[in-house]
């Protein structure tokens, strides 16, 4: 995986001369939540539900922004507000979004947030497209945890989605063996605890505080 303390300003690729890919957004809302034992897209982020929260923020980064959700969550009044495209396949994790979202616009990147990212800030998501050159399958940051790719804000341009599709069809659904290649931008973790997660009661409890929107989770 190649890496770049300093990534490019531009969204063209190095030559300036190639337009890359429409860059859409998709937030993944499609978990069971079971370590929660609720919703989690519905837990209370500044008076508002932190699906729509996360939604707001990556509205303003990409041409058109979606919900990732299983056909069982359509009822949810939240997520039937908002644009979504439905999981094909159930019980693969997170790929399942990414897969159907390929399918729906095969041509287009996306920029793909869990919903469940509190600290997030617009400069997270700004490192991500600032550094799209034309010559990665796909952009993302090394996670705090283990220092691999965190597939869950990361960038994936149409090759990597591919790519994914065709390790699907082997069977196979981890984000990260397709981000573990030479193929892949890995940007440096950020400083600011952007990619902490919520899990469990036990991290929605240690996260609240200010975060990217200057509100509580």
């Amino acid at each position: 995986m190649s890496q770049s303390a300093n990534p490019p300003e531009s969204a063209t690729t190095a030559s300036g001369a190639e337009k890359l890919p429409a860059l859409n957004g998709l937030v993944l809302t499609g978990g069971a939540s079971t370590r929660m034992g609720k919703d989690k897209a519905l837990l209370d982020r500044g008076g508002e539900p932190q699906l729509l929260a996360t939604f707001r923020l990556l509205s303003g980064h990409v041409q058109s922004c979606f919900v990732s959700l299983r056909r069982d969550q359509r009822g949810e009044s939240v997520r039937a507000g908002l644009p979504g495209i439905f999981d094909e396949v159930d019980g693969i994790g997170p790929a399942a979004g990414l897969l159907a979202a390929h399918g729906a616009y095969p041509d287009t990147a996306w920029l793909v947030l869990a919903c469940d990212l509190p600290l997030l800030r617009p400069s997270t998501l700004l490192g991500l497209i600032r550094a799209r050159d034309g010559r990665h399958a796909a952009i993302a940051y090394r996670s705090a945890v283990d220092d691999l790719p965190e597939p869950l804000c990361a960038l994936w341009e149409p090759a990597a989605l591919a790519g994914l599709s065709r390790q699907a069809q082997a069977g196979r659904y981890r984000l990260r063996d397709i981000l573990e290649s030479d193929d892949t931008l890995l940007l440096p973790t950020p400083s600011d605890d952007a990619l902490e997660n919520i899990n469990t009661p036990q991290d929605l409890q240690r996260l609240r505080g200010p975060v990217g929107q200057g509100t509580p989770p």
